[in-house]
């Protein structure tokens, strides 16, 4: 389901037709309302044909988003005629939104360029988007120039676009957890939280022996241990698993739960390695795997930046994201790679999974202190990658995106892993080792680069890569 909303700002002027502008606003509406979309735009009895040319339109069209301000996550403006670019750029100014914005232009027919039926969009777009530029005001191109809103070009650019306004939305204010420390040997995931609140996200954190007394004080016999124990059984097969590690996950995931609840977090990293291990007995991937796989992404290692690029993929798609590392190469092929982790990741990737034991670490600390892995072949299908990185060195954040595919290649592996073909790979590789990002990637059954690459670099103002496929 479709929870986007959208402000229409339909431009006009009137040394056109307004039957334009007025066609124009019905067919944008009936567009947005077949794919879903909720909208406020104002109605032919607010201005002449429910569309902006006026100063006192524009006014009357920003104190309209004004009110639902709350609710517009992104802004269209449609151009059924050249329309007058000062009252789009004044109702958007006006209206005090800070929120993406689309511009669409209607095509000309070439049998229709008299007067009377000629439109000029084409031509309308570019003062539309000079005087958004002289305003301050950041905005988004539909691919092509000029499109129908009936066109497939234009249904994937709103598609695209609206998975943009989700993100930046789902940036704003954001809360995010830390549990533990950062293991000593995984100084790769060193992050800034100063960087990170300065761009709106908070960074909660929770000691290692703060969970570990709380479990404490938890019962076996507790109800909410109880629901737990089976809320893991319901999710991944145990077979093989001790029944002493299947109680110590449950605790370990009741007291995480309550955690985030009261702090209100969007998704967390928690350490691992080792000191769940040595210290508690067990991983915690299953607990993981569970939170990212209903929408509470979960990171390991501490790894803060990278659960943030979970987030964002799980912004545009609305489905679940996982943390991988770029792993192996695949026998000669320079574009396809070895993803892969112990792992955590969430139901939502796999074929088939269970729960294994940490097969990595169980030689230095332990077989019987090493069980709570999910562990299987990832499904084949669309991949889009992120990584987000803060670059304390210059004060800011960066990130990378782009997209490939899981194939059905079968490296004989354990933990969570398939192979990933990026067109260009060898490219991306050299792009990440030259500029010191980390060997975690988030990774998300999708395809929304194009709209990652907007949110983060357009809006956010990060500075993005985008690997071309």
């Amino acid at each position: 389901m479709n929870e986007t909303t959208l402000g229409v700002i339909v431009g006009n002027r009137g040394f056109f037709p307004d039957v334009l502008a007025r066609d124009g606003r019905e067919e944008v509406l009936r567009t947005l309302e077949a794919a879903g979309y909720k909208t406020v735009c104002l109605k032919p009895d607010d201005t002449k044909h429910g569309a902006v040319e006026t100063l006192q339109e524009a006014r009357k069209c920003a104190d309209l988003f004004k009110r639902h301000s709350e609710e517009i996550d992104g802004v269209l403006v449609s151009l059924p005629n050249f329309g007058d670019e000062r009252g789009v750029a004044n109702a958007l100014r006006m209206s005090g939104l800070e929120v993406p914005v689309l511009i669409q232009a209607f095509p000309d027919e070439p049998n229709k360029m008299l007067m009377g039926g000629r439109r000029d969009s084409f031509c309308g777009k570019m003062s539309v988007c000079n005087n958004l530029w002289q305003y301050g005001i950041r905005y988004t191109l539909t691919t092509l120039h000029t499109s129908s809103p009936s066109s497939e070009s234009f249904k994937k650019d709103l598609d695209s676009f609206a998975a943009t306004c989700r993100i930046v939305r789902g940036l704003k204010n954001l809360r995010v957890g830390v549990v533990g420390a950062r293991p000593a040997a995984f100084n790769t995931v060193r992050f800034s939280e100063k960087l990170l609140e300065h761009a709106g996200i908070t960074v909660e954190p929770l000691d290692l022996s703060e969970v570990f007394g709380r479990i404490q004080r938890l019962k076996d016999d507790d109800a909410k241990v109880k629901d737990k124990l089976g809320s893991i059984g319901g999710y991944v097969s145990t077979e093989g698993v001790p029944t002493a590690s299947l109680l110590k996950m449950a605790k370990f995931g009741v007291v995480v739960d309550e955690w985030v609840a009261a702090n209100e977090l969007a998704g967390t990293s928690i350490q691992c390695w080792t000191a769940m291990e040595e210290f508690f007995g067990v991983v915690p991937c299953t607990l993981m795997s569970m939170m990212s796989n209903n929408l509470l992404p979960s990171a390991c290692e501490t790894d803060m930046t990278g659960m943030v690029g979970m987030y964002v993929l799980q912004l545009a798609s609305g489905k679940p994201s996982a943390i991988v590392d770029w792993n192996n190469n695949y026998g000669d092929d320079p574009d396809k790679c070895v993803i892969f982790h112990c792992s955590n990741l969430p139901k939502h990737f796999f074929e088939d999974f269970k729960m294994d034991f940490q097969e990595i670490i169980a030689g230095s600390v332990g077989k019987e202190n090493t069980f709570g892995t999910v562990v299987g072949k990832l499904k084949t299908g669309p991949i889009t990658f992120c990584r987000v990185s803060t670059d304390d060195l210059n004060g800011g954040i960066r990130a990378y995106t782009g997209e490939g595919e899981t194939t059905d290649d079968r490296p004989a592996s354990f933990g969570g892993y398939g192979v990933l073909k990026v067109p260009a790979l060898q490219d991306l590789l050299q792009h990440i080792c030259k500029n010191g990002y980390e060997h975690h990637v988030a990774v998300n059954r999708s395809c929304y680069a194009k709209a990652v690459a907007e949110a983060l670099g357009n809006y956010k103002r990060w500075d993005v890569y985008t690997h071309r496929s």
